[in-house]
């Protein structure tokens, strides 16, 4: 009994997994790729005062593209390592894609970035 009891929790993990966390590491993948085709993946990590920011998107201390990479897709990485519940919501997409269309960023990779963040706001909001 006890050793069936051990399968059942370990498919509950493994199905937790494929359900939320799976997609969730694809769809940060993605948006990686999204940014690495326009050019806004490669740039200075910022300081370490930087990351102690109080602004949303740390705005006062980073690039919103530096804000996605070190602290949006390190943080989900850390929350899919760890197994750890997702935030309750998750609402970047349109920050993104007022800051991709103020810098003027090519259409096609405003379009790729865009479904790719909200692909990831999709996924985490709906894990909840």
């Amino acid at each position: 009994m006890g050793r069936r009891h051990k399968f059942f929790i370990s498919e509950v993990v493994t199905n937790d997994f494929m359900s939320t966390y799976q997609p969730l590491q694809t769809a940060l993948l993605e948006l990686e790729a999204s940014m690495k085709a326009a050019d806004l993946w490669r740039m200075p990590t910022p300081d370490a005062e930087a990351f102690a920011s109080q602004q949303p998107f740390c705005i006062d201390t980073m690039s919103l593209p530096q804000w996605i990479r070190f602290v949006f897709i390190a943080r989900l990485n850390a929350l899919i390592d760890a197994r750890a519940s997702m935030p309750a919501k998750c609402e970047v997409a349109p920050a993104v894609a007022a800051y991709l269309q103020q810098e003027k960023t090519p259409a096609h990779h405003q379009l790729l970035i865009v479904r790719a963040v909200e692909k990831v706001d999709q996924i985490v909001t709906e894990s909840n």
